[in-house]
């Protein structure tokens, strides 16, 4: 990221509790966020150095902030959260109009494989000591949503956490920029820029402007 990211200023889509962000704000990069979680983002502040982040509260397919930016990026999946083609096309779009001449759009994700979606509907996690940790998976072709729901139980206690992704191929990504007016400048396997290849479960694309 630190490659692309010059003096910043950085933008995180779905920046959390800002992991992440604070690791590029200790190597002196000008770093800002979105998320819409209040929760997350007072998480953030409770953090040393969160509270030296400008974060926007709000959607990131619409991205309520000003300014442009060199780098605008969305890790860990986060991209998919947003749960339908429209909001994915909206946040390309939306990310081009704030976007430095030169800047780049980086995000990254699983490269989906229906065919382990589709048969991996439940499995139980292994963990370590008393912890049961079961998952129970709900793939929907016609949609491209994938809904994880995890049940955890230790001792006599019960966590439910579920998770709703809209999955989109690289090759659709490619053309979601094309119509917000960027292109794809790299793509790697994994952060370590290892190539990406025909067998890759994930990805880290890198668009730019095309103009």
């Amino acid at each position: 990221m630190t490659r692309f990211a010059g003096s910043g200023p950085v933008l995180e889509l779905g920046i959390g509790n800002g992991p992440l962000a604070l690791a590029l704000l200790e190597r002196g990069i000008n770093v800002h966020g979105i998320d819409n979680s209040a929760q997350m983002v007072a998480r953030l502040r409770a953090r040393p150095g969160g509270e030296r982040i400008p974060v926007t509260l709000g959607d990131f397919a619409e991205l309520p902030v000003t300014g442009e930016f060199s780098v605008i990026f969305a890790a860990k999946g986060s991209f998919f959260h947003l749960p339908t083609q429209d909001e994915q096309v909206r946040c390309f779009a939306n990310v081009a109009r704030h976007l430095r001449p030169g800047g780049v759009f980086v995000l990254d994700g699983l490269t989906p494989d229906e065919t382990s979606l589709l048969a991996d509907q439940g499995k139980v996690i292994p963990r370590t000591g008393d912890t049961l940790v079961m998952r129970f998976r709900r793939y929907d072709r016609s949609t491209q949503h994938l809904e994880s729901h995890y049940v955890g139980t230790k001792g006599d206690s019960v966590r439910h956490l579920s998770f709703t992704f809209r999955y989109a191929w690289p090759s659709e990504l490619d053309l979601m920029a094309r119509i917000a007016g960027m292109r794809l400048r790299e793509r790697w396997g994994g952060w370590d820029r290892t190539p990406f290849k025909p067998s890759s479960t994930y990805h880290v694309s890198v668009y730019e402007l095309a103009g």
